[in-house]
Order: C-alpha cells, then structure tokens, then sequence
C-alpha cells in the first residue's frame, strides 16, 4: 500500500495514473529546489512525469536536469507516495505516484530547460516551510532528520 498524502480522492472524479520521479537534493547544507511558475507559483522537489518506456532513473535524471541545469548522482530510493490533483498543464485531473530519491547534484550544466521553472537553494528548515505539498515536506524531513 502507499502512502496518501494531501487531498483525499474525489469519488465523482476520473483520474489518469501518472508516475513520477522526485528527488531530495542537498549539497553543502542546502536543499535544491524548484520554483515552478504557471497557473500558481509552487516550490517542489525537482522532479516530474515517468514516459512511457522509461525507467524511473532515467526519468529522475531527465526531470531533475529539465527543471534545476543540474546532473545528479548515486540515487537512492526513500519511498513513494499517492497523490490525487488537477494538473492545469495538461487540463487533467490525475492520481500521481510519486516515487521520491535521494539523490547528490553533482554539478550545474545550464539553467533549467523547462523555461517556467527556477532553482532556489534553501537551508533545510526554511526548505520544509516552503515546499508546497505535502509528501515533498514528508520526505526531505525524512532526510533533515539524517542529516
């Protein structure tokens, strides 16, 4: 069973199942975030949608590169979670599982390719006050705490 973390499933409501890769990033006692801009400006793990015929490494990696400029190294899985949300993107209303990896950012290539995106660099209390949803809080504690 995983986890379900923020708003419940709405009954009357047809979700599409979208996997996703995420990843706590922390490099010298700082957290790696992104800020997304669009319909709402929202602070999250870098991360985002699996392809299909993708593996889910390769997609962290193509996610986190997309939205941070950063290559990542040695990715370690902490956990996954369920999440139930309207992506206004895609004019969608979806069940994402979100599969969460700890991860190092090795170096920085080039600002974020998804152009609606930003990198923040936040210590990890401040980090935890600002990520947007709930599981992205749950699991970067999850890392604070080893920290």
């Amino acid at each position: 069973m995983i986890l379900r973390l923020g708003e419940p499933r709405q009954c009357h409501r047809r979700y599409a199942l979208r996997p996703g890769a995420y990843a706590v990033l922390p490099r010298s006692g700082k957290l790696l975030l992104t800020v997304q801009f669009g319909h709402e400006i929202e602070i999250q793990l870098p991360g985002g949608g699996i392809d299909v015929g993708e593996s889910i490494i390769a997609a962290l990696h193509r996610e986190v590169f997309e939205e941070t400029g950063w290559r990542i190294a040695t990715p370690r899985r902490l956990g996954a979670f369920r999440r139930f949300v309207f992506l206004p993107e895609y004019d969608l209303w979806a069940e994402k599982i979100c599969h969460v990896f700890l991860a190092r950012p090795t170096r920085s290539v080039s600002p974020p390719i998804d152009r609606d995106h930003e990198v923040l660099w936040a210590v990890p209390q401040r980090a935890i006050c600002l990520l947007n949803h709930e599981g992205d809080r749950f699991f970067a504690s999850e890392v604070i705490e080893r920290l």
